[in-house]
């Protein structure tokens, strides 16, 4: 059974620090890509970042320069993690393995 668990999530102050992390399990972790998206209120579900097999990072616009995406193969795991969370990072945030999804983690910004 596939299951992926966010954890980290919370209240956090405005240019303080985020760390997300997601623990997987029931498939052959090591072999997939995998990545992080955010749902804010209102608005569609967007991707953050996403980090393939070799570690290779990618990040979307609004994540460039900001977040940082990383993975440990030996704990089944990812992170996100960012120094400067701004008010507008406010959202539900997600795991996922393209083929799974996670609950989500809700991470509230306050200004």
């Amino acid at each position: 059974q596939v299951q992926l668990v966010e954890s980290g999530g919370g209240l956090v102050q405005a240019g303080g620090s985020l760390s997300l992390s997601c623990a997987a399990s029931g498939f052959s972790f090591s072999t997939s890509n995998m990545g992080w998206y955010r749902q804010a209120p209102g608005k569609r579900r967007e991707l953050v970042a996403s980090i393939n097999r070799s570690g290779t990072p990618y990040y979307a616009g609004s994540a460039k320069g900001r977040f940082t995406i990383s993975r440990d193969n030996a704990k089944n795991t990812i992170a996100l993690q960012t120094d400067n969370v701004k008010p507008e990072d406010t959202a539900i945030y997600y795991c996922t393995s393209f083929d799974h999804w996670g609950q989500g983690t809700q991470v509230t910004v306050s200004s």
